[in-house]
């Protein structure tokens, strides 16, 4: 893999690309972050889905479907999510490698020009979103926040959260709430985009074998002709800990879900990191992992029993499906396992196999470019953007007594039990 290439092209515009010529394939992806705001974020999580559809040039999904198929197949995807603090509004395009286009077709510049005009030029009627577009996008918008509700174990996670954050940023989802999707309207829309192109903090990545300076020159000029002044640099908070907190909910589900939310004192870019990681892995992020070994298969507490850490806000999430008579005793054994590792009951073999794993992983992140983009659009907050070789050499530093520093550091915060409903209603 050659040199990491990045540079600023505008103002909160930065261009990362990675060339490599081993790939057979290009991707382009733009990200656009803005503040969680809640009045704005069903409107804004609206466009990519709506800006998806067609351009000025390109101005009805059959007539960009053509393009795309001249374009051996190329794909365009967009999506709205959210990272720390900030909700992030994503478009990126896919193709071949110009080496395997006839007559010598520039594909870095077809695909770039194809992806600029969706963002920059999209297709208005009356000056405005089309209200049928909008129409349908909202429809598809309210599946996708009913899909996330019957999916339980997405839910309880989503619920934790609001609950931990008390209705910070972080708390919102990135799509808003199905009322104010159902509210938007055109002229409103329109306002959001003009907005995303002037204030957003921008990300753009280029992975594969891809021609850097086009595509670098082509986004340079079109934000050279965007005011960029009114441009404020984004910023993830740190929520400090409160008296634990406790939420239970009833519905028709056969299986419990717990979710626990500790907080760490750990996030990007504290020299502790890499040793934090390294502590959720070997408490519930390997099938070797102490939740998994004791919780699951030795006690049989539950089905599934996990633990995940948000490296940027400094959260470790730990996830189970339960049945209502183990709540207690699976919640118990989740806090006995992490005082286990507060006081050094650590083995060389749990350490090791964590290691294994996550540098597994990591080696793994070089021949994919989904994982590649994941991996550096992941740093946007770091101080310093280091390599996926360069983070399985932090890992593989870390001793015991920084992970037992690491996990002395966690506290439990927020409780959430998602269980099935009693009584006559069940």
């Amino acid at each position: 893999m050659e040199k990491i290439i990045r540079r600023s092209i505008a103002d909160g515009v930065h261009f990362l690309s990675i060339p490599d010529p081993k790939f057979k394939t290009l991707r382009i992806t733009m990200h656009f972050l803005m503040p969680m705001q809640p009045e704005l974020l069903s409107d804004r999580a609206l466009l990519p889905f709506l800006m998806g559809r067609a351009s000025q040039a390109y101005p009805d999904f059959t007539v960009l479907s053509q393009r795309l198929d001249d374009l051996y197949g190329a794909g365009l995807n967009s999506d709205a999510g959210k990272m720390g603090d900030a909700q992030v509004l994503s478009y990126s395009i896919t193709g071949i490698s110009g080496k395997y286009a006839f007559d010598g077709e520039n594909m870095s510049e077809a695909l770039g020009h194809l992806l600029e005009n969706i963002v920059f030029s999209p297709a208005f009627e009356n000056g405005v979103f089309r209200a049928e577009d909008l129409r349908q996008e909202k429809r598809q918008l309210c599946e996708m926040i009913d899909s996330e509700f019957n999916d339980k174990r997405v839910y309880a996670k989503r619920r934790c959260e609001e609950l931990l954050h008390r209705g910070s940023p972080c708390g919102y989802s990135a799509y808003g709430t199905k009322e104010s999707i159902l509210r938007a309207d055109p002229t409103q829309l329109k306002k959001c985009w003009e907005q995303m192109l002037r204030s957003a903090q921008v990300e753009i990545l280029a992975f594969g074998d891809c021609d850097v300076q086009a595509i670098c020159s082509l986004f340079a000029q079109a934000f050279s002709k965007v005011d960029r002044s009114g441009f404020s640099p984004l910023k993830t908070e740190r929520i400090p800990l409160s008296p634990i907190q406790r939420m239970e909910e009833q519905q028709d589900v056969s299986q419990c879900k717990l979710v626990m939310a500790f907080r760490s004192g750990i996030a990007q870019p504290d020299d502790l990191l890499p040793a934090a990681k390294v502590m959720s892995a070997v408490f519930g992020g390997t099938p070797s992992s102490k939740l998994f070994l004791n919780v699951r298969e030795k006690m049989s507490l539950c089905y599934y029993c996990s633990a995940q850490f948000n490296s940027l806000k400094g959260i470790l999430y730990v996830q189970s499906g339960v049945n209502t008579e183990n709540i207690s005793k699976a919640e118990n054994e989740i806090l006995h396992q992490l005082k286990e590792m507060q006081q050094g009951n650590i083995t060389e073999e749990e350490i090791q196999a964590a290691k294994l794993s996550m540098c597994n992983s990591l080696n793994t992140v070089s021949d994919s470019l989904n994982a590649l983009e994941g991996w550096y659009f992941s740093q946007v907050y770091a101080s310093e953007i280091i390599t996926p070789e360069q983070a399985a050499a932090e890992i593989q530093s870390v001793t015991k007594e920084q992970i037992q520093f690491a996990a002395s550091q966690v506290t439990l915060d927020t409780v959430y039990c998602l269980k099935e409903r009693e009584g006559e209603d069940k």
